[in-house]
């Protein structure tokens, strides 16, 4: 039986891994005490509470991410409206409302005031076809049209997706994103978040998973160089030691893109990167949401620094995108911040008040979160096929026409498997 060496236990990694679990003899690496990267949870002894390292919202439009959870028997762990159903606030207007996108692909919801975004008018719509028809050189701004609609749903949702800004986003991976969820309909945009944390839902299963097929996990041991001969791939020098690779052996680098260079020096990747901050409040109880609030679990807010609100018992978590911006923010100044902006969002919409003094609180912030979602890098991302007979690459900064996303990650695992000749269910595998 062939042995496949998975260097990184992100998503990449174990969606790797777990693919090939029941196919080959599986080591994976991962330098970490956990894997998980960037979709895993801790628990945090300054708040007392698990925490995740970051937030994600998932769409019922993910099929490999489903496929994943499906695989490992992890989909009841996802909590959500079962609508697509996604309450917003505008903090300069002071202005709540919901949109609720009708199921089918005839966007009837365009059409019902309390469905669609305020203050738009039908004729920005047109933007959503100018992103799916966009090139690799345009920018998400060169398409957008003056009004409510881009600056109410459309940036916030591209600056979330690409986590980079309008000015420099690239509109076709924008415009992949609207190709899969938009423009399909409702049924496709309803939105899921890990209900008791991220590693429960995306690690935890993978790892019994693993477990179940004698795979071998590897955490705190990095993989430093690796050794080439003829094509291929013949060693694995390891903070454990040096690992021969026999003949039918084979690697899937899944590994951050400044790591990989590292790795296999002359491979070109994405060089240029943007920042997440999220910060988490520590509440003495859990809210009492109202309305879609209460249905959704969530809020999106526009007009401030705070994007995405996650209710999580009595944790609040916020994601703050293309974060760069923030970087000379001091972290009690950024948490005292958005503390503010959360008392003005949510107060209206919960049962009694949030505290005006700001609780015990953490920000974390991820400095190369993402690869910059530029034209310009775009072009750099490399597919999972390498030089070399027996290597494959696998990460979300790999070229799956997604950007930096769980489903990107979860696609490029699979595209990996595929590429060293392993079966797949990946309709883009070789």
């Amino acid at each position: 039986m062939s042995h496949v060496h998975v260097i990184g236990g992100g998503l990449a990694g174990l969606s790797a891994a777990v693919e090939l679990a029941p196919q080959a003899r599986v080591t994976l690496y991962e330098a970490g005490p956990a894997c998980g990267g960037r979709a895993r949870s801790f628990h945090d002894r300054a708040l007392d509470a698990v925490i995740d390292n970051g937030n994600h919202l998932l769409l019922s439009a993910n099929p490999y991410t489903f496929r994943y959870l499906d695989l490992l028997g992890a989909r009841e762990t996802l909590k959500g409206p079962g609508k697509p159903v996604f309450p917003w606030h505008d903090l300069e207007a002071d202005l709540t409302w919901t949109l609720r996108l009708s199921p089918g692909r005839i966007p009837f919801w365009l059409l019902r005031r309390g469905s669609r975004v305020p203050g738009m008018k039908l004729g920005e719509v047109m933007a959503l076809l100018r992103l799916m028809k966009a090139d690799d050189q345009t920018r998400v701004a060169d398409c957008l049209m003056p009004g409510q609609f881009a600056r109410r749903l459309l940036e916030p949702l591209a600056v979330s997706g690409l986590n980079t800004d309008v000015e420099r986003g690239s509109a076709r991976l924008l415009g992949n994103i609207v190709r899969q969820t938009l423009a399909k309909g409702g049924a496709a945009c309803c939105p899921w978040m890990a209900a008791n944390g991220l590693s429960e839902t995306f690690v935890e299963p993978a790892m019994r998973h693993l477990a179940g097929f004698h795979a071998q996990v590897l955490t705190g041991t990095r993989v430093s160089a690796l050794k080439e001969e003829a094509g291929r791939i013949v060693a694995l020098e390891t903070s454990g030691g040096s690992v021969a690779l026999g003949e039918e052996d084979a690697v899937i680098m899944a590994v951050p893109s400044p790591v990989a260079a590292g790795l296999l020096p002359g491979l070109e990747g994405p060089d240029e990167f943007e920042s997440i901050a999220n910060a988490h409040y520590r509440l003495q109880r859990p809210l009492k949401p109202r309305g879609s609030l209460k249905q959704a679990g969530f809020i999106g807010l526009v007009g401030g620094v705070a994007e995405w609100v996650f209710l999580h018992d009595e944790v609040l978590s916020v994601t703050v995108s293309a974060a760069n911006r923030c970087l000379d923010w001091r972290n009690e100044e950024m948490l005292e911040h958005i503390w503010d902006e959360l008392r003005r969002a949510l107060d209206p919409l919960i049962e009694g008040f949030l505290p005006e003094e700001m609780p015990a609180a953490r920000l974390i912030r991820e400095k190369r979160a993402t690869f910059a979602a530029t034209p310009e890098q775009d072009k750099k991302r490399p597919g999972a096929k390498t030089a070399y007979a027996n290597l494959a690459l696998a990460g979300d900064w790999t070229d799956t026409g997604l950007p930096s996303t769980i489903e990107g990650a979860i696609q490029s695992g699979l595209a990996a498997v595929g590429a060293l000749g392993f079966r797949t269910a990946f309709a883009g595998a070789e």
